[in-house]
């Protein structure tokens, strides 16, 4: 597979023989995603799952060494799955502890702009406990939507069910997909990497010139 010769899927394959390692950075990264990380936890779902591919293709992905441990799909599967559901779980007994003075604290309250947390209200009130489930389907809105769970004070059984039932269809089956499904995500990726980086760089240009317009005098 000449993926393998592609430097950065050089540096990424090692990762594939310290499960252990994997493991911690599943968990990791679904903490810091469930309490506002600007990352989305499906980068982290992809990126194992990846890594999942590369372990099962030694011949393309040479191990350090004959036997080397290489990342589990279904332990990691399951592991995300529970990272998932315990930090949605963390954020709406944040919700439902401190209420709605959290949101209106000075430092925190620039994280929740008012349309934003519209949207959350009127999800909230219109589909009821089902709300959480598709706060689970949102990026943009899952940290909020699952807060304001918390501050409604809606049954914890019934978000621990409806949001776990969620989790089950989206978080595992990402992972299985790409283990399965790897090389023409691989190729795909090897053949948009200049454009990525390019986005990339004009994201971060962007939020530059963004950061310089706010500490400007008007």
């Amino acid at each position: 597979m000449e993926l393998a010769k592609e430097p950065i899927f050089q540096w990424i394959s090692q990762f594939a023989y310290q499960p252990g390692t994997v493991y911690m950075y599943i968990i990791g990264m679904m903490l810091l995603s469930a309490v506002g990380l600007p990352i989305p936890e499906e980068i982290t779902l992809i990126s194992v799952g990846i890594l999942v591919f590369i372990g099962q293709n030694p011949d393309s992905f040479p191990p350090p060494f004959v036997g080397a441990p290489v990342v589990n799909v279904h332990y990691a599967a399951v592991i995300a799955l529970c990272a998932v559901v315990f930090s949605d779980a963390l954020i709406y007994s944040i919700g439902r502890i401190f209420g709605r003075k959290l949101i209106y604290h000075p430092r925190v309250h620039r994280f929740f702009p008012p349309e934003m947390m519209k949207k959350v209200e009127d999800w909230t009130l219109k589909y009821g406990n089902f709300a959480c489930g598709l706060f689970r389907f949102t990026p943009g809105i899952r940290f909020p939507g699952h807060l304001a769970c918390g501050m409604m004070q809606f049954p914890f059984w019934k978000f621990l069910l409806i949001d776990g039932l969620a989790a089950v269809l989206s978080v595992p089956t990402q992972i299985y997909l790409l283990a399965r499904y790897g090389e023409p995500i691989l190729m795909k990726l090897r053949q948009f990497k200049i454009a990525l980086l390019i986005v990339i760089l004009a994201f971060g240009l962007y939020f530059l010139f963004k950061k310089y317009q706010k500490k400007s005098p008007a």
